[in-house]
């Protein structure tokens, strides 16, 4: 992936959206859970500590505020963050908390079918035997970083177990696309949509699947998310507007753009490295890049989404605030942008 961009300008983009992002008032949940991440992976991609430390002092203040109860599926999404941070800094109360939200999804969360993760937002407030892209990076991605951590072969198994059944239920074998959830009660995907960043949680995590796991191709069910990821971006490729972007309902063409699910996509597009893909890039960064406010602020993400009964449903969703997913999946962006040079591929994966 050769692409052409001034790498100073995504350095200063970058420290604008940290800066940015931490001054949100975030609280131990999935928004700050995806922000940190994608500060995370900027401070991976740029070796500039100065991302980290205040990311650092901000969880160490939340800490020592009181976490939740319970934990959710979309709680254990700050194990990412604490990943990083115990593997930068060593202190031991980052890996007893992160190790106690393994222990819940393997042992606490909700299950159904073989094993399939029940997304969960909230104590108390289960979609009853609801699988959701979501959980993928939630929960899936993260059983795959700890796993391969600690030499756990079991939490990589169930990561891949993860993956493995959310494709088949999600996964539209047709166009390649990802509805946003499955009922299996009902059997059916409620109201059938291609939600946007649904299929960015599905594409993003699939996408690092092949950077995090060693030797990945030596797993049968990885190859079920290589095959899974080619169809998919073959498909969204085609629903990329003239702007560069995505939509919220993706093959909608009375639906918003819609920022985070863009930079998702997008960022999985360059972790894959597909050159046939590098036209989409290209089109994505002048996109993308002109959605971001001078302080920071990544612009046109839509709100917290539940499975919505329409696409009207989904169309009505606001856009006008500063969300931490979207500020997270930008610097995934940015990051997989500055690496993407160094990225090697194997085209058959």
């Amino acid at each position: 992936m050769k692409i052409e961009y001034d790498r100073n300008e995504i350095l200063e983009l970058i420290r604008k959206i940290t800066e940015r992002t931490m001054r949100m008032d975030l609280t131990w949940d999935w928004p700050c859970g995806v922000a940190y991440y994608g500060i995370c992976r900027a401070f991976e991609a740029t070796g500039d500590e100065s991302l980290l430390a205040p990311v650092k002092e901000r969880t160490d203040e939340l800490i020592e505020l009181g976490l939740p109860a319970k934990w959710t599926v979309n709680t254990c999404s700050m194990g990412h963050p604490l990943l990083t941070l115990y593997e930068t800094y060593g202190e031991e109360k980052y890996l007893e908390l992160l190790l106690s939200k393994i222990e819940h999804i393997e042992k606490e969360a909700v299950r159904f079918g073989d094993g399939v993760l029940q997304h969960t937002v909230a104590a108390g407030s289960d979609f009853n035997e609801q699988c959701w892209a979501d959980t993928l990076f939630m929960a899936a991605y993260l059983l795959l970083r700890v796993g391969v951590r600690q030499k756990d072969q079991a939490l990589i198994d169930d990561a891949l177990n993860q993956y493995y059944w959310h494709i088949r239920y999600l996964q539209e074998p047709s166009t390649g696309l990802w509805y946003h959830g499955y009922d299996n009660i009902h059997k059916d995907h409620m109201s059938g949509i291609h939600w946007g960043r649904a299929n960015a949680w599905a594409a993003y995590t699939m996408s690092r699947a092949g950077v995090v796991l060693p030797e990945a191709y030596l797993y049968p069910k990885y190859m079920d998310i290589a095959g899974s990821l080619n169809e998919l971006l073959s498909g969204l490729k085609l629903l990329q507007t003239e702007n560069g972007l995505f939509r919220t309902v993706l093959d909608d063409p009375l639906s918003y753009e819609e920022v985070s699910a863009s930079a998702g996509i997008s960022a999985a597009m360059l972790e894959k490295g597909n050159p046939l893909h590098l036209k989409y890039v290209k089109a994505a960064v002048r996109g993308l890049l002109s959605n971001i406010s001078p302080d920071g602020r990544v612009l046109n993400v839509s709100a917290g989404t539940a499975v919505m009964k329409d696409a009207e449903g989904y169309r009505g969703i606001s856009r006008d605030w500063i969300q931490g997913w979207g500020q997270g999946l930008m610097l995934a962006f940015l990051s997989a942008l500055l690496e993407s040079e160094n990225r090697e591929s194997d085209g058959a994966l």
